[in-house]
């Protein structure tokens, strides 16, 4: 299911991608692309991070909120990998957790899209997906990811995070799911608990430029 799931987030470069997913904390990926073509032109490497303008990495990301934090990591991201890594993205994910501003969930991005690595993103949308697919109780996201690890092949476990982002994203809404127009809603024990389960309700509520495929992957007749 949702085969075309992919990391939203633009990048050429692992360097691009930890910034940007750092940079994603609390705001929405479209947003997060509308500023990195300019910081990513203006910031090549990471010792131009270390040695940048505060000021004007505030500027530059400001549209994505919590800006002057956030600017403060791309900076302190960029000294240490400096003074720590070569200048280099660590592959590790005890090396990228020591980074300002990075924690499991950036560093499995990193290691999964920038360096063909499996890891599982539990993100808000993560969590919510498998809590209503009823794939484990665990609260905690480390201890989701280990969960949920143990029923998935190592090898899926990226594009797994993708799909169930994918769906969380576009479908399986936190307030009103569409579960009437959900492709994985014969499979979910939550269905009818999250949404509404008629066509005409449901339907509505999907969202992105995929909305009409996942529709036609549904259909008004298939329930």
């Amino acid at each position: 299911m949702f085969p075309d799931a992919h990391a939203e987030l633009d990048f050429s470069t692992p360097l691009e991608l930890l910034m940007a997913t750092m940079l994603s904390a609390q705001t929405t990926d479209v947003r997060v692309n509308s500023v990195t073509p300019e910081l990513f032109e203006r910031f090549t490497t990471a010792a131009a991070y270390a040695a940048a303008d505060p000021a004007e990495l505030e500027s530059i990301i400001k549209p994505v909120g919590f800006y002057r934090a956030k600017a403060g990591h791309l900076k302190g991201i960029g000294e240490m990998l400096v003074a720590e890594f070569g200048g280099e993205v660590p592959v590790a994910i005890e090396d990228l957790v020591t980074l300002p501003g990075v924690g499991r969930k950036t560093a499995h991005v990193v290691r999964g899209n920038a360096f063909g690595l499996p890891g599982l993103t539990v993100d808000t949308h993560f969590q919510r997906l498998v809590h209503r697919l009823g794939l484990t109780d665990e609260k905690d996201p480390v201890a989701i990811e280990r969960a949920v690890g143990e029923m998935i092949e190592k090898r899926e476990w990226t594009l797994f995070s993708h799909r169930i982002i994918f769906c969380g994203r576009r479908v399986c809404h936190a307030r009103k799911a569409a579960c009437g127009a959900c492709p994985l809603a014969y499979d979910c024990p939550s269905f009818g608990l999250a949404g509404p389960i008629e066509w005409a309700d449901a339907e509505k509520l999907v969202t992105g430029p995929e909305r009409e495929h996942i529709l036609s992957m549904v259909g008004e007749g298939s329930r």
